[in-house]
């Protein structure tokens, strides 16, 4: 008997770009599970063919910078559509790269996203009607880290 693999294709539809702006790094030092700093969100804006609005000030990242450079992203914030509706968001990732490459992104400088790896897993969580799809949405994110900011282009995977 014949067994056929039935092989199911992941397609990626976009959702937005979001820019998330963010106050300097608070350092908090080395912990049993790694080096943790914060950096608190201040604002931001999201836009996109199915979402657009406001990353409103609060939340953060809560980093875990790792003893080879990679850091664990895990962020927690909260959107605010354009038509009003508020949206819970987080996103969880990696961040890593050559030591040159890690260090001009802690100074701040300008560094080409493609020369370092940035992605994210998103989930997202709203008691909104017009927004409840989200709750059921798995996404993925390619990020930069810019000057103040983190910039990402969202993808639903459908």
């Amino acid at each position: 008997m014949e067994r056929r693999s039935e092989r199911r294709l992941v397609n990626l539809e976009p959702l937005a770009t979001f820019r998330v702006d963010l106050d300097p790094v608070l350092d908090l030092g080395d912990s049993q599970w790694g080096h943790r700093r914060v950096v608190n969100i201040v604002g931001g804006t999201f836009d996109g063919p199915r979402l657009s609005g406001t990353v409103l000030p609060g939340g953060a990242d809560w980093q875990v910078v790792h003893a080879d450079g990679m850091i664990s992203i895990d962020t927690r914030y909260t959107l605010r559509t354009h038509d009003g509706a508020y949206l819970y968001i987080t996103t969880s990732g990696v961040r890593h790269g050559s030591p040159e490459v890690l260090g001009r992104l802690a100074r701040g400088e300008d560094v080409d996203p493609s020369e370092y790896y940035f992605r994210l897993f998103c989930r997202f969580e709203t008691g909104d009607d017009r927004y409840l799809w989200l709750n059921r949405t798995l996404a993925v994110a390619s990020a930069a880290r810019v000057a103040a900011a983190v910039r990402y282009d969202a993808y639903a995977l459908t």
